[in-house]
Protein backbone atom coordinates (compact mmCIF):
# COMPACT_ATOMS: atom_id res chain seq x y z
CA UNK A 1 0.00 0.00 0.00
CA UNK A 2 2.59 2.65 0.87
CA UNK A 3 3.84 2.07 -2.61
CA UNK A 4 1.74 4.00 -3.90
CA UNK A 5 3.08 7.03 -2.34
CA UNK A 6 6.32 6.18 -3.98
CA UNK A 7 6.05 9.17 -6.26
CA UNK A 8 6.62 11.15 -3.80
CA UNK A 9 9.94 10.37 -2.53
CA UNK A 10 10.87 10.05 -6.16
CA UNK A 11 9.77 13.71 -6.40
CA UNK A 12 11.89 14.53 -3.74
CA UNK A 13 15.59 12.66 -5.77
CA UNK A 14 14.27 14.55 -8.78
CA UNK A 15 14.89 17.89 -6.73
CA UNK A 16 18.36 16.54 -5.33
CA UNK A 17 19.42 15.30 -8.50
CA UNK A 18 18.10 18.47 -10.51
CA UNK A 19 20.58 20.46 -8.35
CA UNK A 20 22.96 18.69 -8.66
CA UNK A 21 25.25 20.30 -11.09
CA UNK A 22 22.67 22.97 -12.29
CA UNK A 23 23.09 24.51 -8.96
CA UNK A 24 26.85 24.81 -8.91
CA UNK A 25 26.74 27.05 -12.11
CA UNK A 26 24.06 29.19 -10.44
CA UNK A 27 26.06 29.50 -7.58
CA UNK A 28 29.07 29.90 -9.29
CA UNK A 29 30.85 27.70 -7.34
CA UNK A 30 31.52 25.34 -9.88
CA UNK A 31 34.77 27.22 -10.93
CA UNK A 32 36.25 26.01 -7.36
CA UNK A 33 35.63 22.33 -8.45
CA UNK A 34 37.22 23.10 -11.67
CA UNK A 35 40.24 23.79 -10.01
CA UNK A 36 40.32 20.84 -7.97
CA UNK A 37 42.53 17.76 -9.42
CA UNK A 38 39.49 15.68 -9.64
CA UNK A 39 38.66 15.52 -13.32
CA UNK A 40 35.46 16.57 -14.84
CA UNK A 41 34.44 12.97 -15.28
CA UNK A 42 35.48 12.12 -11.43
CA UNK A 43 33.35 15.48 -10.71
CA UNK A 44 29.73 14.57 -12.77
CA UNK A 45 30.46 10.77 -11.63
CA UNK A 46 30.44 11.68 -8.11
CA UNK A 47 27.50 13.83 -7.62
CA UNK A 48 25.75 11.20 -9.87
CA UNK A 49 26.29 8.49 -7.82
CA UNK A 50 25.37 10.67 -4.46
CA UNK A 51 22.40 11.01 -6.46
CA UNK A 52 21.46 7.62 -6.54
CA UNK A 53 22.82 6.64 -2.99
CA UNK A 54 20.02 9.56 -2.07
CA UNK A 55 17.66 7.96 -3.95
CA UNK A 56 18.20 4.13 -2.44
CA UNK A 57 18.33 6.00 1.33
CA UNK A 58 14.98 7.07 0.26
CA UNK A 59 13.70 4.02 -0.61
CA UNK A 60 15.12 2.09 2.00
CA UNK A 61 13.40 4.61 4.38
CA UNK A 62 9.94 3.60 2.69
CA UNK A 63 10.50 0.80 3.47
CA UNK A 64 11.84 0.81 6.97
CA UNK A 65 9.23 2.90 7.63
CA UNK A 66 5.76 1.23 5.79
CA UNK A 67 7.93 -2.27 7.75
CA UNK A 68 7.07 -0.49 11.20
CA UNK A 69 3.64 0.98 10.38
CA UNK A 70 2.44 -2.70 9.27
CA UNK A 71 3.88 -4.43 12.26
CA UNK A 72 1.87 -2.00 14.54
CA UNK A 73 -1.38 -2.19 12.62
CA UNK A 74 -1.78 -5.93 11.21
CA UNK A 75 0.63 -6.94 13.40
CA UNK A 76 3.37 -9.51 11.88
CA UNK A 77 1.34 -13.12 11.88
CA UNK A 78 0.04 -11.87 8.18
CA UNK A 79 3.74 -12.20 6.71
CA UNK A 80 2.94 -15.48 6.69
CA UNK A 81 -0.24 -15.45 4.44
CA UNK A 82 0.71 -16.40 0.74
CA UNK A 83 0.04 -13.32 -1.62
CA UNK A 84 -2.45 -13.61 -4.75
CA UNK A 85 -1.04 -11.55 -7.71
CA UNK A 86 -2.43 -12.67 -11.12
CA UNK A 87 0.13 -13.64 -13.65
CA UNK A 88 -0.17 -15.05 -17.78
CA UNK A 89 -4.16 -15.12 -17.10
CA UNK A 90 -3.75 -16.91 -13.61
CA UNK A 91 -4.02 -16.77 -10.38
CA UNK A 92 -0.71 -17.71 -8.54
CA UNK A 93 0.52 -17.75 -4.73
CA UNK A 94 3.40 -15.80 -3.91
CA UNK A 95 5.76 -15.45 -0.21
CA UNK A 96 4.23 -12.51 1.08
CA UNK A 97 7.73 -11.05 2.04
CA UNK A 98 9.27 -11.86 -0.77
CA UNK A 99 7.11 -10.15 -2.90
CA UNK A 100 6.87 -7.27 -1.02
CA UNK A 101 10.62 -7.24 -1.59
CA UNK A 102 10.36 -7.44 -5.05
CA UNK A 103 8.01 -4.41 -5.63
CA UNK A 104 10.12 -2.37 -3.76
CA UNK A 105 13.01 -3.61 -6.17
CA UNK A 106 11.51 -3.30 -9.51
CA UNK A 107 9.97 0.44 -8.07
CA UNK A 108 14.04 1.11 -7.59
CA UNK A 109 14.60 0.76 -11.41
CA UNK A 110 12.13 3.38 -11.92
CA UNK A 111 13.72 5.90 -9.62
CA UNK A 112 16.94 5.57 -11.11
CA UNK A 113 15.81 5.93 -14.16
CA UNK A 114 13.98 9.27 -13.13
CA UNK A 115 16.82 10.14 -11.00
CA UNK A 116 19.40 9.91 -14.32
CA UNK A 117 16.43 11.89 -16.41
CA UNK A 118 16.65 14.88 -13.93
CA UNK A 119 20.82 14.53 -13.67
CA UNK A 120 20.78 14.85 -17.90
CA UNK A 121 18.71 17.72 -17.50
CA UNK A 122 21.14 19.48 -14.91
CA UNK A 123 23.93 18.58 -16.40
CA UNK A 124 23.17 19.34 -19.91
CA UNK A 125 20.76 22.91 -19.17
CA UNK A 126 22.80 24.12 -16.07
CA UNK A 127 19.51 25.27 -15.04
CA UNK A 128 17.95 24.01 -11.80
CA UNK A 129 14.45 25.56 -12.22
CA UNK A 130 14.29 23.89 -15.88
CA UNK A 131 15.37 20.46 -14.56
CA UNK A 132 13.21 20.02 -11.74
CA UNK A 133 10.26 21.39 -14.17
CA UNK A 134 11.04 18.58 -17.00
CA UNK A 135 11.47 16.31 -14.99
CA UNK A 136 8.31 16.50 -12.71
CA UNK A 137 6.38 16.94 -15.60
CA UNK A 138 7.47 13.27 -17.02
CA UNK A 139 7.22 12.20 -13.88
CA UNK A 140 3.15 12.86 -13.63
CA UNK A 141 2.37 13.36 -17.00
CA UNK A 142 4.86 10.86 -19.10
CA UNK A 143 3.08 7.78 -17.78
CA UNK A 144 -0.35 8.94 -18.76
CA UNK A 145 0.76 9.76 -22.22
CA UNK A 146 2.27 6.44 -22.73
CA UNK A 147 -1.06 4.51 -21.72
CA UNK A 148 -2.94 6.76 -24.01
CA UNK A 149 -0.93 5.75 -27.07
CA UNK A 150 -0.63 2.61 -26.03
CA UNK A 151 -4.26 2.02 -26.34
CA UNK A 152 -4.01 3.20 -30.33
CA UNK A 153 0.27 2.26 -31.11
CA UNK A 154 1.99 -0.98 -30.94
CA UNK A 155 5.45 1.43 -31.35
CA UNK A 156 4.91 2.81 -28.01
CA UNK A 157 6.23 -0.18 -26.02
CA UNK A 158 9.31 1.59 -27.44
CA UNK A 159 8.77 4.60 -24.80
CA UNK A 160 10.56 5.30 -21.60
CA UNK A 161 7.59 5.30 -19.44
CA UNK A 162 5.86 2.28 -21.38
CA UNK A 163 9.57 0.16 -19.50
CA UNK A 164 10.00 1.65 -16.35
CA UNK A 165 7.07 -0.23 -14.52
CA UNK A 166 8.56 -3.77 -13.88
CA UNK A 167 6.08 -4.53 -11.43
CA UNK A 168 3.55 -4.90 -14.45
CA UNK A 169 5.27 -8.19 -14.85
CA UNK A 170 4.87 -9.55 -11.39
CA UNK A 171 1.27 -8.26 -10.66
CA UNK A 172 -0.90 -7.67 -13.99
CA UNK A 173 -0.47 -7.61 -17.76
CA UNK A 174 1.94 -5.45 -19.88
CA UNK A 175 1.04 -2.23 -21.13
CA UNK A 176 1.29 -3.37 -24.59
CA UNK A 177 0.90 -7.51 -25.59
CA UNK A 178 4.19 -9.05 -26.64
CA UNK A 179 5.92 -7.31 -23.62
CA UNK A 180 8.24 -9.06 -21.41
CA UNK A 181 10.42 -7.94 -18.62
CA UNK A 182 13.85 -8.84 -20.81
CA UNK A 183 12.20 -6.56 -23.61
CA UNK A 184 11.59 -3.57 -20.58
CA UNK A 185 15.30 -4.30 -19.13
CA UNK A 186 16.92 -3.69 -22.50
CA UNK A 187 15.10 -0.27 -23.36
CA UNK A 188 16.14 1.14 -20.32
CA UNK A 189 19.51 0.10 -20.99
CA UNK A 190 18.95 1.99 -23.91
CA UNK A 191 17.70 4.37 -22.81
CA UNK A 192 20.59 4.83 -19.62
CA UNK A 193 23.38 5.09 -22.15
CA UNK A 194 22.44 7.04 -25.57
CA UNK A 195 25.08 9.22 -26.57
CA UNK A 196 24.79 12.42 -24.60
CA UNK A 197 26.44 15.49 -25.73
CA UNK A 198 30.22 16.80 -23.98
CA UNK A 199 29.23 17.28 -20.53
CA UNK A 200 28.99 21.04 -19.45
CA UNK A 201 32.16 21.05 -17.17
CA UNK A 202 33.92 21.08 -20.38
CA UNK A 203 32.86 24.85 -21.39
CA UNK A 204 32.61 26.24 -17.90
Amino acid sequence: MFVSIFFIFTLFTIIVAAGSVASEFSWGTIKLLLIRPASRTKILLSKYIAALLFALCMLLLLFIFSSVIAAVVFGIENIREPYLAYQNGAVVEKNMLLYVMQVYALNCVDLVMMTTFAFMISAVFRNHSLAIGLATFALFVGPQITVFLAMKFDWAKYLLFANTNLAQYIDGTPLVEGMTMTFSMMMLLVYLFLPRRPSPLSEA
